[in-house]
């Protein structure tokens, strides 16, 4: 007996995707992502919140959890697109900062 090669065509329901979602993956966060940097790798750490924030649609916000108050990647962040910041949870052991991107 042969097999029978037989292709089904399905369809998913299209669904409208939220303003700036644009990956086709049907879903979308409703509160701002947190980003804790504290397990991730010195060496690697400011390439990755780099690749968060340009995920960000302007006037959408990242919260940035952090071992220290994040001065210097702050600014390299101000450098690449203008940015409104407000530190939410100021240490002792970890710092939280609301990140907006902003125009």
């Amino acid at each position: 007996m042969a097999a029978e090669n037989v292709e089904i065509l399905t369809t998913a329901p299209v669904t409208a995707e939220p303003a700036g979602h644009t990956c086709g993956c049907g879903g979308h966060d409703e509160a701002d992502p947190v980003l804790d940097v504290r397990t991730i790798p010195h060496v690697i750490r400011h390439a990755t919140v780099f690749g968060a924030f340009e995920a960000i649609a302007p006037g959408k916000s990242l919260i940035l959890v952090a071992p220290h108050l994040p001065r210097p990647l702050l600014a390299q962040l101000a450098e690449r697109a203008p940015i409104e910041s407000e530190v939410l949870v100021d240490g002792p052991d970890a710092w939280h900062v609301k990140i907006t991107r902003t125009a």
